[in-house]
């Protein structure tokens, strides 16, 4: 009987594949969002790791003990994709209500499909808006999300129509789609803040470079294009071998600060704090976590096992203790 093999090289990256997939299936997430969800009940433990609040409240006081450290903080509640125009209000007014509350400055972080986007861009450039100037009369930003690419031609539209009156507005690039090539010098001609990602999005290969060097290359290229238009750019990546070529090329010292997500690298993160570069942790809050923890376990095998070791011994997770 024959036997199909598979590459051990390649087991990783089919797994990430994997996980990516049913982070987005549609059966998955109404089966987490159930009210009583043995799914969301079992994986809790896990999420614990990267999802640093259940609250605002509890936000709050996490982004104030990472600031005591001297890290630079923002700050985004978990959940994409919203059609109820109820819900989406509910994300709006929850930011608002977010920088009311708080002491400091913050930058937030969203996605234009939480704010209005799947109803109409007119509501999506609304909302941000809003909470644009709430962010403004605070002292604080609002750096844009990027989302799959069927949305990235109104994600930047709305994003280019907001730069026209709002400062205080940033936006996230994709490295690895084909297109973020030409987008980036329209990008660059607003003046806004660039957060530089690779992409977590399963794309066809069309549409998006896949992991490795090709696409480490680009991000450095692209990077490098951003701050010598004299763009505030943030590294926001947790691989180590990208910084340390980052690092090289000269590339990390010219970036404004290197952006890691809670909970995935924080000893990395620590180190390059402690080199003395500026470093901000991306919090993320709230109930609704089964993309952001799929994606966090899909970035690095280590991660899988790290979370089944969290749903063994919960007690191993100490917010901050890490950085």
């Amino acid at each position: 009987m024959s036997q199909s093999t598979v590459n051990p090289a390649g087991i990783p990256v089919l797994g990430a594949r994997a996980l990516r997939t049913l982070a987005a299936d549609p059966a998955c997430r109404t089966a987490f969002a159930e009210p009583d969800s043995l799914l969301r009940t079992l994986l809790a433990p896990a999420a614990r790791r990267y999802v640093a609040a259940a609250n605002a409240d509890e936000v709050l006081d996490c982004a104030a003990t990472l600031r005591a450290k001297d890290y630079q903080v923002s700050v985004e509640a978990v959940g994409e994709e919203i059609n109820d125009p109820g819900e989406v209000e509910d994300v709006v007014t929850g930011y608002l209500d977010l920088l009311r509350r708080s002491t400091m400055p913050l930058q937030l972080g969203f996605d234009l499909s939480a704010v209005g986007l799947l109803l109409s861009t007119e509501l999506a450039l609304e909302n941000t808006a809003r909470v644009l100037t709430a962010a403004a009369a605070h002292g604080s930003d609002v750096v844009i999300s990027m989302e799959r690419s069927e949305f990235v031609d109104d994600v930047l539209g709305v994003f280019t129509k907001l730069a026209e009156h709002h400062t205080n507005v940033g936006i996230t690039v994709q490295a690895y789609l084909h297109r973020t090539v030409d987008d980036l010098p329209a990008i660059l001609a607003t003046g806004a803040k660039i957060r530089l990602v690779k992409g977590v999005y399963v794309e066809p290969a069309d549409i998006a470079l896949g992991r490795g060097t090709d696409l480490h290359t680009r991000y450095l290229d692209l990077a490098q294009q951003a701050i010598d238009a004299g763009a505030r750019v943030a590294l926001a990546t947790q691989n180590a071998a990208l910084l340390n070529r980052a690092a090289k090329a000269g590339v990390l010292a010219g970036a404004a600060e290197i952006e890691m997500l809670h909970g995935v690298r924080p000893e990395l993160l620590r180190a390059h704090h402690e080199a003395g570069h500026t470093c901000r942790v991306y919090l993320t809050y709230g109930e609704n976590w089964w993309l952001h923890l799929l994606h966090r376990l899909a970035e690095r095998p280590l991660n899988v096992i790290t979370a089944l070791a969290d749903l063994a011994d919960p007690d191993r997770v100490v917010f901050g203790a890490d950085y």
